[in-house]
């Protein structure tokens, strides 16, 4: 499908400066821009390639004051990262979508599904599980019984859902997501040797989540462990049993969480962070990657850094002094040496 200018400017609410006729068939990085192609600019670091793509129309903020003739159409709007998301969901809205039931699949008889749903090839779905509308099952899914799952959602191909657990609706769930594996629940025995406590909740995600893939998320010991509304996980992330993961709060790969956290609403995690169990973690709160967290953070927006972490601020002025212990080790023995000279003199 073709689009021109003008079109995109009237969906965007843009200002065109340029052609408003040139036309586009797809979308390219501004760095590899080619003629028939839309690209965009957001990040200041690509300014350079505005005067060299080829992209036929380029996505600008509306502050953007070119230093230099640009050769393509530009499309001026209030954010321009904002704007290419919004054409590429309407993108991936126009592409071919699966549906129908595959005579692959394995569906319980007391399962439930609701209208316009697709089951790919060797989904399993078990018994009483309830389906919403405009639901997308890929293949080889996994559907405990008794699990839910709310209207608008997806689990791509290889997702497990274990028993009772409840996914609500416009959720997305990658490839090798586990939802609802017991937690690492074991008593010790006088024998040193170790009793697998049962885990008897279950899981509770709730609605526009998105979870990427190989990314697993235990079910409680007893109640629920709660992915609340607009979180956004990233791949290989472990959620640990009873963990309570506040609205739009978003973690980063490798970040592992333990039992019983409790993370607030709006966090920004990064990768291959550590939190231990049974603290909580105020609302707002960013944290460093390959921080470890061992205690609770309850100035709510605040940043740390480090292991263990702590405010950012001071552990950028601590990593100061840790970077130059070389030099200070060596000004240290040469004091040392100048001391010992004054003294065999005097």
């Amino acid at each position: 499908m073709e689009f021109s200018a003008k079109a995109i400017a009237e969906l965007l609410h843009g200002v065109i400066v340029g052609n408003p006729d040139v036309m586009v068939n797809n979308i390219s990085k501004i760095e590899e821009g080619s003629p028939g192609t839309l690209t965009f600019l957001a990040n200041p670091q690509y300014t350079p390639f505005i005067y060299t793509t080829k992209a036929s129309i380029i996505l600008v903020n509306k502050d953007f004051k070119p230093e230099k003739n640009i050769a393509g159409t530009l499309i001026r709007v209030e954010d321009s990262y904002q704007a290419i998301a919004k054409l590429l969901e309407l993108y991936n809205q126009t592409q071919n979508e699966p549906s129908g039931i595959d005579t692959m699949a394995f569906i319980h008889a007391t399962a439930k599904l609701g209208s316009n749903c697709y089951v790919g090839s060797f989904a399993y779905i078990g018994a009483n599980v309830k389906i919403g509308n405009n639901v997308k099952i890929f293949p080889h899914v996994f559907l405990g019984d008794n699990v839910e799952v709310g209207d608008q959602s997806s689990l791509f191909s290889g997702v497990k859902i274990y028993h009772d657990c409840k996914i609500s609706h416009n959720c997305i769930l990658h490839s090798g997501v586990v939802i609802g594996g017991d937690g690492f629940g074991f008593a010790v025995q006088k024998d040193h040797n170790y009793k697998k406590v049962p885990q008897v909740g279950n899981v509770i995600v709730e609605e526009n989540v998105e979870i990427g893939s190989n990314t697993t998320i235990d079910r409680a010991t007893m109640g629920s462990t709660i992915i609340r509304k607009g979180v956004k996980l990233d791949n290989l992330v472990q959620i640990a049993h009873n963990v309570d993961i506040g609205e739009n709060t978003v973690i980063c790969a490798q970040t592992g969480v333990s039992g019983s956290a409790k993370i607030g609403k709006e966090c920004m995690i990064g990768g291959q962070v550590g939190i231990v169990g049974h603290i909580s973690i105020a609302d707002n709160v960013k944290i460093a990657a390959q921080s470890g967290v061992g205690a609770s953070i309850k100035e709510i927006g605040s940043t740390v850094q480090g292991s263990p972490a702590y405010d950012i601020r001071e552990y950028q002025k601590s990593y100061v002094i840790y970077k130059n212990l070389p030099d200070i080790r060596k000004q240290i023995i040469e004091l040392q040496k100048e001391i010992k000279l004054l003294k065999e003199n005097h």
